[in-house]
């Protein structure tokens, strides 16, 4: 034993301690030698080039993810289909690789079986971390699948309850409408024939432009609901990516422009997602509102990082639990969006997918661009 006024961890004489793989109250030590319990703060400077990194991310990862949506409501911006179509699916890639590479990954790093946490108290009795993941795949998908339902039944029930009406009107009008028109047939036959072929038309009118509107309606909120799961999952990545870059030490002038690159390509494929969705006229604001929250996320937490940058500890046993946790979310959410909303609904079941193969082909490139890159960024952050 060490001198007893030293901390209860530093008395502990290294040539006799032990650890034992089948003693669970042994797992403490294996969080000392990984500096878990009792590592130190590693902020080591660099302040001006971590507060240009608040700027700097602000200002591209903004730009990438409102790039899609402003090019597509401003027409002299004209952008080239090709270019669209790559944004949208390099995003697809960058959106999949995150959540293998950047999420999951890190998340049995934090919390899984081999590590720190996975091995003390009640984290060493089971799988917590594919548990939460597994459990966030199906609330994402139970979450979408009733959504979808409940726009079905709402609009769906009223739509054709509507719908027949209109069409028994204008097929099958009721007994009294019936002896009332032939009564002004009897009276002025021409005048009848006019008026009624008048009236049609405008039924016809109305008819095709409510169908039109409520599918339309049921479309922008099966989609925003979707991607709002997207941007959900993808934000909570955001808040510890930002809080560790405002306090990481020697890793800093690696992380910073790794993370540069990073959130303006998950920025780019989320702006092309959101692009791909008409809002309705009163909810243009929208998409803007939501580029600005995902530009706006990281740098607030580089700013927070920041601010507790002296006390603030990425590698404690709190801030990994919390990480972790987080991380498994938000790869359950993205493992669900990326393969089920993104591959599947693109690629397996788009019904215009052979209309044009070389289309198609470049799409595919364009995916597995985004998701080698992002891949390729995980060996750095």
């Amino acid at each position: 034993m060490s001198n007893t006024s030293d901390p209860w961890w530093m008395q502990w004489d290294p040539d006799t301690v032990t650890i034992h793989d089948d003693d669970v109250s042994d797992a403490w030590k294996t969080c000392v030698l990984q500096g878990v319990y009792f590592g130190e703060n590693e902020y080591n400077g660099w302040m001006g080039a971590r507060i240009s990194s608040i700027f700097v991310i602000l200002v591209l990862s903004t730009c990438c993810t409102l790039y899609p949506v402003v090019a597509k409501r401003v027409k002299w911006l004209k952008i080239n289909k090709w270019f669209y179509s790559f944004a949208r699916n390099f995003g697809i890639g960058v959106i999949i690789a995150t959540a293998f590479i950047h999420l999951l990954d890190p998340a049995y790093a934090e919390i899984g079986g081999l590590s720190c946490v996975g091995m003390t108290g009640n984290w060493s009795i089971y799988a917590w971390c594919p548990a939460i993941m597994l459990l966030t795949i199906f609330l994402t998908f139970l979450t979408d699948l009733f959504s979808a339902v409940y726009v079905e039944k709402k609009y769906g029930k009223t739509h054709q309850h509507d719908f027949d009406e209109i069409e028994q009107t204008i097929v099958s009008p009721a007994e009294p409408v019936q002896d009332f028109e032939r009564s002004q047939v009897e009276e002025d036959c021409d005048h009848d024939h006019h008026s009624n072929t008048k009236d049609k038309k405008s039924i016809d009118t109305f008819t095709d432009s409510d169908v039109d509107s409520t599918t339309a309606d049921m479309s922008f909120k099966s989609e925003f609901a979707a991607f709002l799961i997207l941007e959900f999952g993808v934000l909570f990545h955001s808040v510890m990516i930002g809080l560790n870059l405002g306090s990481v030490g020697e890793e800093f002038s690696t992380l910073y422009p790794v993370l540069v690159f990073h959130q303006s390509f998950e920025g780019l494929g989320i702006g092309a997602r959101l692009s791909a969705i008409d809002f309705p006229q009163n909810k243009r604001w929208w998409p803007y509102a939501l580029c600005l929250a995902y530009g706006l996320t990281t740098p607030i937490c580089v700013a927070i990082g920041l601010g507790v940058r002296t006390t603030y500890n990425g590698e404690s046993y709190v801030v990994n639990v919390v990480s972790g946790v987080l991380d498994a979310i938000s790869a359950g959410v993205l493992i669900y969006t990326g393969l089920v909303e993104m591959l599947a609904r693109d690629y397996l079941f788009n019904p215009h997918r052979t209309k044009d193969l070389r289309l198609l082909s470049f799409n595919v490139m364009s995916m597995l661009w985004g998701a080698g890159l992002m891949a390729l960024l995980g060996k750095w952050a």
